[in-house]
């Protein structure tokens, strides 16, 4: 299981905004995110749609514009971003909930009651990493 280039790109982007080794939370500008975070441009934007989407991230825009954190990074967990880019975390498709086992009709069988407790604790893990850990 590997995550997507985008929820990695996602993190070092919201790590950027929070303030990296400063600590200091500042309103910051595409063009500048792009260039500290390593992410291009065109894809910074993108992400940085879905994260003021999801309520991670504001927006503002003219002259004084650019991007901030809309919550406090302690707030905010690995788990949160991963999330919002990848959907909900499961490592098999037959914990989604929405998947039929042909295994059994009764009830969850052991190999999803596996995955299942393992998703949950990927789950854990990374809702314990909040970004205050990262910063200062």
């Amino acid at each position: 299981m590997q995550l997507t280039l985008e929820s990695d790109y996602a993190v070092r982007i919201i790590y950027v905004i929070s303030g990296e080794s400063t600590g200091e939370k500042k309103r910051m500008d595409a063009r500048s995110i792009s260039d500290v975070s390593g992410v291009p441009l065109r894809f910074s934007l993108k992400i940085l749609r879905k994260l003021v989407g999801g309520g991670f991230v504001r927006s503002y825009k003219g002259t004084r514009g650019g991007y901030e954190l809309a919550k406090e990074p302690s707030e905010i967990s690995m788990l949160d971003v991963v999330e919002l880019i990848e959907g909900p975390i499961h490592i098999n498709r037959c914990v989604a909930g929405d998947f039929i086992c042909t295994r059994t009709k009764e009830e969850p069988c052991e190999f999803q009651k596996c995955f299942n407790e393992v998703s949950e604790e990927i789950r854990n893990s990374l809702k314990g990493f909040t970004f205050d850990r990262f910063i200062g």
